[in-house]
C-alpha cells in the first residue's frame, strides 16, 4: 500500500478505549472512491458472507453502528414564515 493510501486509512481508524481498532463503513466507503452507499453495502454484505463462511462469528468482526449525520435545513421565508 502507498503512503498516500495508506494514511487515508489511518484518518478514519477508530480506537476504542480498550485499544481495538475499527473503520466506520460510510467513513470506508468513500476513501475507496464508492460514490454510491448501496453499492459499498453488497462488497460488505459479500465480506460478512466470507467471514461466516471461514467459520467465523460476523458479531465479533462486523458492528451494526448507527452515526448521527448533521443536515442542513433548507428553509425559505416568504411573508415572515419559514418553509
Amino acid at each position: 500500500m502507498k503512503a498516500k493510501e495508506y494514511k487515508c486509512f489511518e484518518d478514519i481508524k477508530v480506537i476504542r478505549s480498550d485499544g481495538s481498532e475499527y473503520w466506520p463503513a460510510r467513513d470506508l466507503a468513500s476513501v475507496l472512491e464508492y460514490i454510491q452507499w448501496r453499492n459499498f453495502m453488497k462488497v460488505v454484505n459479500r465480506a460478512m458472507l466470507a467471514c461466516q463462511n471461514s467459520g467465523f462469528d460476523i458479531a465479533d468482526h462486523f458492528a451494526e453502528v448507527s452515526k448521527m449525520v448533521e443536515r442542513r435545513r433548507r428553509s425559505r421565508r416568504i411573508d415572515g414564515g419559514t418553509l
